[in-house]
């Protein structure tokens, strides 16, 4: 794709999610790099209107790696309740203690330092950087994988798992300055957790409906 185009693309993007994102809490700064570490676990297996009462539990009763990281692991997993995989807790228990023994504290703030915690693995990683740190980083969740296999490939799925292919394309049209990559990665989550969804895809609504390979296919 030639640079002009995704520079366009990004833009239409950023200003649709301008006004269309939903105003999930983990997305107010003031929680910070540990609302979105605990978000995104939370996120892996289950629906966004479970994990809201969840995630929001979970941070009045520790809003800080050290908070959880005093507590006993069963306590995690006492508080995880319903929402199912709770090795998630345990994974999130030991993130906390790692913080604190390594990181002063402070959920890390580079690539390699985030993929040492525990349980902490590359799409985990790239959306604390992005979301949390407005840094450039490639996400590639269900939602961005799908939505970029249709609008580049043209393909309605991307393939089973992530290929260094679809890895170096998602590169290429990402945006150089960490901001806007930043704004491009979480509007590209968006538009296929409400737009450009598996199975019902509301192409009419699409912002990028145009430039997209799939529909003109």
């Amino acid at each position: 794709m030639q640079e002009p185009a995704a520079s366009t693309l990004a833009t239409r993007l950023i200003e649709w999610y301008a006004g269309s994102a939903r105003d999930l809490p983990w997305r107010h700064p003031e929680f910070g790099a540990w609302g979105v570490l605990v978000s995104e676990v939370m996120l892996q297996q289950t629906p966004v209107d479970r994990v809201v009462p969840a995630w929001e539990a979970w941070l009045r009763r520790w809003p800080a790696p050290a908070d959880l990281a005093g507590d006993p692991a069963g306590e995690a997993v006492r508080m995880w309740g319903r929402l199912g995989y709770p090795r998630r807790a345990l994974r999130l228990h030991a993130a906390a203690v790692a913080c604190v023994e390594r990181f002063e504290g402070r959920v890390p703030a580079t690539y390699d330092e985030l993929r040492s915690l525990p349980g902490v693995g590359d799409y985990t990683a790239a959306a604390v950087l992005a979301f949390a740190y407005g840094r450039r980083a490639v996400v590639l969740d269900t939602n961005v994988r799908r939505v970029l296999a249709r609008l580049l490939d043209g393909a309605e799925h991307p393939r089973p798992s992530v290929t260094a292919a679809e890895r170096a394309l998602a590169g290429s049209v990402l945006p150089d300055d960490d901001a806007t990559a930043a704004a491009w990665s979480i509007a590209l989550m968006e538009l296929g957790a409400l737009v450009c969804t598996s199975s019902s895809p509301r192409c009419g609504s699409c912002p990028v409906a145009g430039s997209c390979a799939w529909v003109a296919a």
